[in-house]
């Protein structure tokens, strides 16, 4: 068995364990069963999951078995937030929201061979319990004073708002979906984010008070966030999602490619699956040649490719390119063209005008002589063609798929115009 604990420390995927020399052993002695959690509070994973479902993968790949848990039950209660109660959805849509994680989760894991990979929804085990069992079977064995300690809980019994009992049960849930994986199929690990912590040992302390000889471990990652603080998997639109049609294999794209070169670095440690040596090699090129952003560029398509697929990846990266200039705009697809175009600021117009006017309209200039020297200065561009007269118009055939055209004032000041239908 791989030894995968050096590894996951050297990426910055180990924040804390419950017995680290312990869980090593584990991990060498293998294969360990273990699973990871994930509650459907949206139609989408977004990128900040995209810590824990690759971890998962991760640890397959060092020869573990992965539990991966699209928590039906859970998912109805919610973790309870640091300010505010949750919002509840109704079963129907979060049996829904549960089909659509699973669908998101399954293309990066293996299900075949002796370490395949598990599937489990928590309300396989929870839906014909009755209330009375759930307090007598796993309430019972729960202390209120420690479940006041957590941090998110006792944060909400200090706010205006308090704490519902409904979310302050939450621990008591994931705890027994420990012990029933446990019961069920021999896991013994628990992987989560460091503010899952609370909940990922109360799951073990239920096991130990109910099963004294487990020998189970708990693995928290930490909370990736970015240099200036703000929060990891945020752009300037929203949540960054993996459902294409929540977030468009482009916008996936340039997410990755903007990152701040600050980081870059770590960001590629625990995202990528390139080896030490690649990594390294990339953290060398963003110090000496940032302007290049050769390490964006490479979990850009690295990330997008394992989420996407390398057609979708090979077909965002040709229309960025030739946003540019460095390729046919009309040799991509509406599809794409589309999505790349939803990026950049936009006008609708009702129909075309002079180039002069349509660079005004969209705000690449500030006024119309502004434009008119930027045409002379020969800064103005239409579909990548340099605009020479001051006075040109468009051509309804100049219309990328008979609805866009791509603005371009100097090299890098994009935007795009879309000709209403007619």
């Amino acid at each position: 068995m791989t030894d995968i604990v050096d590894e996951l420390k050297w990426r910055g995927l180990f924040a804390q364990s419950t017995d680290e020399d312990a869980l090593r052993k584990a991990l060498a002695d293998g294969p360990v069963t273990f699973y990871c959690g994930f509650d459907p509070t949206a139609a989408s994973l977004h990128v900040g999951h995209l810590v824990q479902v690759l971890t998962v993968r991760r640890l397959q790949q060092a020869g573990h078995r992965p539990i991966a848990l699209v928590g039906g039950a859970t998912g109805q209660i919610g973790d309870p937030r640091p300010t505010a109660e949750r919002t509840l959805n109704d079963p129907e849509t979060i049996a829904n929201w549960v089909t659509r994680l699973r669908g998101q989760i399954e293309p990066f894991l293996s299900f075949e061979g002796p370490n395949a990979a598990v599937m489990v929804n928590n309300l396989d085990w929870t839906a014909g319990m009755s209330a009375i069992e759930f307090l007598r079977d796993i309430g019972k064995h729960f202390r209120v004073s420690k479940m006041l300690a957590k941090d998110s809980v006792a944060r909400r019994l200090e706010s205006d708002q308090g704490i519902s009992y409904t979310e302050f049960s939450y621990q008591l849930l994931q705890g027994m979906d420990f012990l029933e994986l446990y019961r069920r199929y021999g896991c013994t690990l628990q992987q989560g984010g460091s503010d899952q912590w609370g909940n990922l040992t109360a799951g073990l302390d239920l096991i130990h008070r109910l099963e004294p000889h487990a020998n189970v471990h708990a693995l928290a990652t930490p909370l990736m966030v970015k240099a200036d603080g703000t929060k990891f998997g945020k752009s300037e639109s929203g949540a960054v999602w993996l459902d294409p049609e929540m977030t468009t294999p482009y916008a996936f794209y340039q997410f990755w490619l903007n990152v701040d070169d600050r980081d870059i670095a770590p960001y590629m440690r625990i995202l990528s699956f390139k080896s030490r040596t690649e990594l390294e090699e990339l953290e060398k090129l963003t110090e000496e040649r940032p302007q290049a952003r050769a390490a964006q560029r490479a979990l850009a398509e690295e990330l997008t490719t394992l989420v996407h697929g390398a057609e979708q990846c090979a077909a965002v990266i040709a229309a960025s390119k030739a946003l540019f200039g460095q390729g046919e705009l009309a040799g991509l697809d509406a599809a794409t063209l589309a999505a790349s175009l939803s990026e950049l600021p936009h006008a609708k117009v009702a129909e075309l005008g002079s180039v002069v006017d349509l660079f005004v309209e969209v705000g690449l200039a500030p006024s119309k002589s502004a434009a008119r020297r930027t045409v002379k200065e020969g800064g103005a561009y239409v579909n990548n063609v340099k605009v020479a007269d001051e006075d040109a118009v468009p051509a309804p055939d100049d219309l990328l798929h008979g609805r866009w055209l791509v603005l371009r004032r100097g090299k890098k000041n994009l935007a795009a115009i879309e000709v209403a239908a007619g």
